[in-house]
């Protein structure tokens, strides 16, 4: 069975749409900088991937404004969800189908508003607004009610990997005959959580992140939400069709909570899963979106397993120098920028590259780059507790 992915919305540090998004990525436009909106002590001394619209702005322009208990991580899903069903044409009916799933991902959910939770569960605030909110599928199940949705629905948290393992199972569920069609995505915000979490872990960037480099220092976080349309071949006769999605793979390389193997097993499995589910080789590869998060051991193990899999790398470059590290969101918002590339013809760089990891050659991508034949694109995403993930994208 076919799966084509007819639709897609995405909102990021880089554009509140996706054609916003895909002006800054031929722009070599990122969006880092200081936070405005984050309620943290690191606003102002750490680079984040913030989105450009503060929460009452983004509440505002959904017409909820009236609605209670909304939060940030809520708001980023309800614009990409709509933008996506939109591109995609889809109507009411056939979203509320019971033969449409919808899987989301997040890790934070509404622990962005961690401090009114605390406020409101302790009885030291006049609202209680925010009680319910603090489940990570809190987002999902909202657009459930939203929407109506009668097909199967799940939220998926294995951390960085999760909106790729939600594409990974839209994919098989289609793949099996179980439903004709899904809406998979993921939506994560900037929390006062993550922040301090990541900054315990002594891999936040002092500036803006520098994937690949020999003087890269850690990651910058970001946040944002995307959600695609996957359907069955036999629903989606005469639609625009952005490309297909042929193969996946997830692995998990047991060896550490926070830390890829030296040796690249899990990562090395991923790839050789997805590849062989595609039924390509790797030769056939065009490019590679990288999980790239400018971290000492990712960077450096994600090359590894390149130099494993690959006879020759074939480019690849990190799209998180654009973004930051949007974490459960980052899958589903590269394969956004995947299926741009791939619809294009070209390749979308590391920014602040000044000097590539030795193995990276004339492989790793600098500058943006057009005219390039893309037909098969590899998007690789790896989670907290080794969980790894690899998606094969191709040209309709």
């Amino acid at each position: 069975m076919k799966v084509f992915i007819t639709g897609f919305g995405c909102i990021s540090p880089i554009g509140i749409n996706f054609p916003e998004n895909l002006k800054s990525l031929q722009s070599e436009k990122d969006g880092l900088g200081k936070s405005h909106f984050l309620n943290s002590l690191y606003a102002s001394k750490k680079y984040f991937g913030e989105v450009k619209v503060d929460t009452p702005q983004l509440q505002k322009e959904l017409l909820f404004e009236n609605v209670e208990g909304l939060t940030r991580t809520d708001l980023l899903a309800f614009t990409a969800f709509r933008e996506a069903v939109k591109n995609a044409g889809l109507t009411h009916d056939e979203i509320s189908s019971a033969d449409t799933a919808f899987i989301s991902a997040s890790t934070v959910g509404g622990m962005c508003n961690t401090d009114d939770i605390y406020k409101d569960a302790n009885f030291k605030s006049t609202s209680n607004e925010f009680v319910n909110s603090y489940p990570y599928s809190r987002h999902t199940l909202r657009i459930v009610s939203l929407y109506g949705l009668k097909g199967f629905t799940d939220t998926i948290n294995t951390a960085c990997s999760s909106s790729s393992n939600a594409l990974m199972m839209g994919m098989r569920l289609i793949q099996s005959g179980r439903i004709k069609r899904a809406i998979v995505g993921g939506a994560e915000s900037l929390a006062k959580f993550t922040v301090n979490g990541f900054n315990s872990l002594q891999i936040l960037a002092e500036d803006k992140c520098k994937p690949f480099d020999c003087s890269r220092d850690g990651l910058n976080l970001g946040e944002g939400a995307a959600y695609l349309v996957m359907e069955a071949e036999d629903v989606c006769s005469g639609k625009e069709h952005w490309g297909r999605i042929t193969g996946s793979g997830n692995s998990n390389d047991a060896f550490h909570t926070s830390t890829l193997s030296d040796n690249a097993t899990g990562v090395i499995k991923c790839m050789q899963l997805a590849l062989s589910d595609a039924h390509i080789s790797a030769g056939q590869v065009n490019y590679i979106n990288a999980h790239g998060t400018g971290t000492q051991n990712n960077d450096q193990v994600e090359l590894t397993g390149f130099s494993s899999i690959f006879p020759v790398i074939p480019p690849f470059s990190s799209t998180k120098s654009y973004t930051g590290h949007t974490l459960a969101a980052s899958g589903a918002i590269e394969a956004v920028f995947c299926l741009l590339s791939m619809k294009y013809n070209e390749l979308y760089p590391s920014l602040n590259v000044a000097n590539p990891l030795e193995g990276c050659g004339s492989s790793l991508v600098r500058k943006y780059t057009t005219g390039i034949e893309v037909n098969y694109i590899m998007s690789n995403a790896y989670g907290f507790g080794g969980n790894c993930t690899s998606l094969i994208f191709s040209k309709y």
